[in-house]
């Protein structure tokens, strides 16, 4: 029986414009108002805002479809497990994997690196082997390997970047070796915007046998990803960046890999069989899908690509592009800002300082009038020593900002350099 859960009644066809009024609409979260203000939420880099369609299809999972998935026999588990692959392949089709068998649900980005460092990288590593990261790395994508090199004996290299925020390709390709085992790079830094080269760095890594572990957390809700054009090994990436919930994510590994990978947790829908004596495990993708899934943020999430794909990636991509060029000429116009990264190719990130004030500061007065940004170091602490400075300022945008946005962020600016009596310089 065909029970629709997720549909959008008539995929909504783009102009060259791109009516962004008209997707702000599909986010009752941005009617809201902050302070007094109308809410101004430059802030997706974190977590990006749900549309209506995502929202409306978890609460009736939950209303009318809630059931275990692959367990029952009953009307309702069916119906359930039948969304939760259906999500499955949506995801598959949406980054262009051979088969839906490749894609793993997590909980998200970082347990997803954990999973390939843990299963993939102990059981390969010896000591004296290299594992190969960036300067512009999320913890998340330093911290497992720092534990993989410390249980296996390999050593952690890092390729350089340089004062625009680029990586030094060059440089990387001279560390390749033999030894080099796993590449784990960065699609989209999420502190600089920096789009890195990952293309070039897929075909070095490989000509040397090395696998490529790709962090696309940045980059899938932003652009069009097809993982098999781009050769990559392993992806990963969050809903909650892409317009879908918290608490759900993607692993996409080639299925010879994933074959030959031992479990990552055990319990039940991991196995087919179990005694005291020996436990045989299920097949892809079940293999590493151990215990109840998250199966309404699975659900949810299928909604979420369904939304992005009635407005067409490559559409979002133009709109943040304007978006940013349009944010870095008008963040000019501020006295005293000073941006962090100013990469050729960048996504929909700028990190910038203010004169001396803590970004906290800036902040929490931006807060005051209803903007929403982040202020810290954006679980990338390397990236602020190879800068020298204990924090920024980042905005970035999704698909539903507009040019009021940055108006706004920019009005916001100067009441922070009238606030602490900041001078043009």
């Amino acid at each position: 029986m065909n029970v629709p859960i997720s549909p959008l009644a008539n995929a909504r066809e783009t102009d060259a414009s791109f009516p962004v009024e008209v997707y702000r609409r599909d986010f009752p979260i941005l009617a809201k108002t902050v302070n007094g203000n109308p809410l101004v939420y430059l802030d997706s880099a974190a977590t990006s805002q749900k549309p209506r369609t995502v929202l409306e299809t978890i609460e009736r999972y939950y209303t009318e479809f809630n059931a275990n998935v692959h367990r029952g026999v009953h009307w309702l588990s069916e119906q359930a497990t039948r969304l939760y692959e259906d999500a499955r392949g949506k995801l598959q089709r949406f980054i262009g994997a051979a088969e839906a068998r490749e894609i793993i649900f997590v909980r998200g980005a970082t347990e997803a690196i954990n999973l390939v460092a843990q299963s993939f990288g102990r059981t390969r590593l010896q000591p004296g082997d290299d594992i190969i990261v960036s300067h512009m790395e999320h913890h998340s994508n330093i911290v497992p390997w720092q534990i993989l090199c410390e249980q296996t004996g390999a050593n952690l290299r890092v390729i350089p970047i340089d004062d625009a925020g680029e990586l030094q390709i060059d440089a990387f390709e001279r560390m390749l070796s033999p030894r080099t085992k796993i590449v784990a790079i960065v699609h989209v830094s999420n502190s600089l915007g920096t789009v890195n080269p990952v293309e070039r760095i897929i075909r070095s890594a490989h000509r040397e046998g090395a696998r490529v572990v790709l962090d696309a957390a940045q980059s899938v809700p932003h652009m069009p990803i097809d993982v098999q054009s781009l050769d990559c090994d392993f992806c990963v990436f969050s809903g909650h960046k892409m317009y879908g919930p918290t608490g759900i994510g993607v692993l996409y590994g080639k299925a010879e890999w994933l074959e030959a990978m031992p479990p990552y947790q055990g319990g039940g829908d991991m196995i087919r069989s179990v005694t005291f004596e020996k436990t045989t495990y299920n097949t892809l993708p079940y293999k590493f899908e151990a215990g109840t899934p998250h199966i309404a943020g699975a659900i949810g999430l299928g909604a979420a690509v369904d939304y992005l794909n009635s407005i067409g990636m490559e559409s979002i991509r133009r709109h943040e592009q304007e978006l940013l060029s349009y944010a870095h000429s008008r963040l000019q116009t501020v006295g005293n800002v000073k941006i962090i990264g100013n990469a050729a190719k960048k996504a929909a990130v700028i990190s910038f300082v203010l004169d001396d004030v803590h970004p906290h500061d800036v902040g929490t007065i931006l807060d005051q009038q209803g903007i929403a940004v982040r202020t810290g170091h954006h679980c990338c602490q390397p990236v602020m020593d190879r800068y020298g400075i204990p924090a920024t300022v980042r905005m970035s945008l999704g698909l539903y900002n507009n040019t009021e946005d940055i108006d706004a962020l920019v009005r916001g600016l100067e009441v922070v350099r009238q606030v602490f009596g900041i001078a043009n310089v």
